[in-house]
């Protein structure tokens, strides 16, 4: 990650020194990469397998719903993360709670590939499966805010974009390294072993990963803007209920401007994957392959648009992007349904540019909306909400109308999401020239 990040820095205007600052960006992304690698392997697990190991009384469709609310349980709990994580984080600082966050994350997830199916303990194991989720959503709750604040608060005012997006380039990469584990256990093992006991060892791979991560956390400093208003006595003693007295707007539109990013993501890699596989009958393995292809786009475009940020601001970028997503949710699946591997790759490939454009910019954009003494539990508050409104609602959505009517008409949905993203940050302001000290 070091060979992303410039060595930048400017003592005399608080920021940290180039070998500080790679570390800084270095911690930013180990966290999220890992958390997003745990999310993602669920994702990926819930679309192929999880539905067998853990409802298998159910018909195919019923257990891919089932499957899908049990996602969905892990983003209702976020926003409670963010409120928790928030508060501490807006108190006592970014650092500690971050460390928290990530162990929450990482053991939850291990915790998954070590719990029985239902065959062996029975309806025990869907109710412990959703304790685990609740658990994930918690940390990951916390993690984005704390990982994007820590990222931004120490960068150069020119270059919060290009640090933030250290953040931001944990997501691509965690469902990068999710989709080759399940690539390359999926291709090894052969489907009995897969579906009877392979679909495992991601999880457990979190184990080895979180610890990893912890390491390179502890050694961060706290955030300069954080330790400036701790020297003044500004913490705020209700962050989340100020945030909303002081930055409604912001903490409304925010999440809805945000929703489509959750919408386009979560849509692609969750039900996208369960229609070509189960309806569309493509082999799971060329699926995996076609997706590492939209991967590769989304961290791309995340990165290059939160570079360009810096250069012509976030807003008009992230307008572009929700606009694009508006048309990209009425084609995605007229593409997917020509079977064809390149088309399909294109359909997948579409929905994570839309992110990519949105993503990028967010991770500056979000926390440049909130005062330094509000700023954790503002943005990371505002972000989740947004997950919950597109990450936990759009898969099962998307499927009901599927079944009940047409992938297209899933389609629409989502350029309806898109559209609602639209609307929201066009009534928010620019925020790239904005002194965060000051804000």
């Amino acid at each position: 990650m070091s060979t992303t990040v410039p060595p930048a820095g400017d003592p005399e205007a608080g920021t940290p020194a180039p070998q500080g600052m790679r570390r800084v960006a270095t911690a930013s992304f180990i966290g999220t990469a890992i958390e997003f690698y745990d999310y993602y392997i669920y994702g990926t697990a819930a679309a192929l397998v999880l539905n067998e190991a853990f409802f298998p009384g159910l018909s195919k469709t019923a257990g891919t719903l089932a499957t899908l609310s049990t996602f969905a349980v892990g983003f209702a709990a976020r926003p409670l993360g963010a409120a928790i994580f928030g508060h501490y984080g807006d108190r006592i600082g970014r650092k500690a709670v971050l460390v928290v966050s990530l162990l929450m994350m990482g053991l939850s997830t291990g915790a998954i590939g070590l719990l029985p199916g239902y065959e062996t303990i029975g309806v025990a194991a869907p109710v412990l499966l959703v304790l685990l989720r609740l658990i994930q959503g918690l940390g990951l709750g916390g993690e984005w805010g704390g990982a994007a604040l820590l990222a931004v608060e120490h960068a150069p005012a020119k270059k919060r974009g290009l640090y933030a997006a250290a953040a931001q380039m944990g997501s691509p990469v965690g469902y990068f390294a999710a989709t080759v584990t399940f690539l390359l256990m999926s291709g090894l093992l052969g489907d009995e072993a897969f579906e009877g006991w392979g679909w495992r060892i991601p999880f457990l791979l979190s184990f080895v990963l979180v610890a990893v991560g912890l390491f390179i956390r502890l050694k961060v400093a706290e955030s300069p803007a954080f330790v400036k208003a701790a020297e003044k006595s500004e913490a705020a003693k209700t962050p989340l209920m100020e945030a909303f007295r002081r930055h409604p707007k912001e903490m409304l539109l925010g999440a809805g401007m945000i929703t489509v990013v959750y919408v386009m993501f979560y849509t692609a890699a969750t039900y996208c994957m369960t229609y070509t596989t189960d309806t569309l009958e493509i082999p799971k393995n060329d699926m995996l392959a076609l997706t590492l292809v939209a991967v590769l786009v989304l961290g791309v475009s995340t990165f290059a648009v939160a570079k360009w940020s810096d250069v012509i601001g976030r807003r008009k970028l992230i307008i572009g992007g929700a606009a694009f997503g508006v048309v990209w949710g009425a084609v995605i699946f007229p593409l997917l349904d020509t079977g064809n591997y390149a088309l399909i790759a294109v359909a997948l490939s579409g929905a994570l540019l839309c992110m990519g454009i949105i993503y990028g910019p967010a991770g500056a954009y979000m926390p440049e909306l909130f005062s330094t003494r509000v700023r954790y539990s503002g943005a990371g508050f505002s972000y989740n909400l947004g997950g919950v409104l597109g990450g936990a609602a759009a898969p099962l959505v998307v499927t009901a109308l599927a079944e009940s009517y047409s992938p297209a008409v899933g389609g629409w949905f989502m350029s309806g999401m898109a559209l609602l993203s639209l609307v929201c940050v066009l009534a928010l302001p620019e925020t790239k020239d904005r002194d965060l000290d000051a804000v």
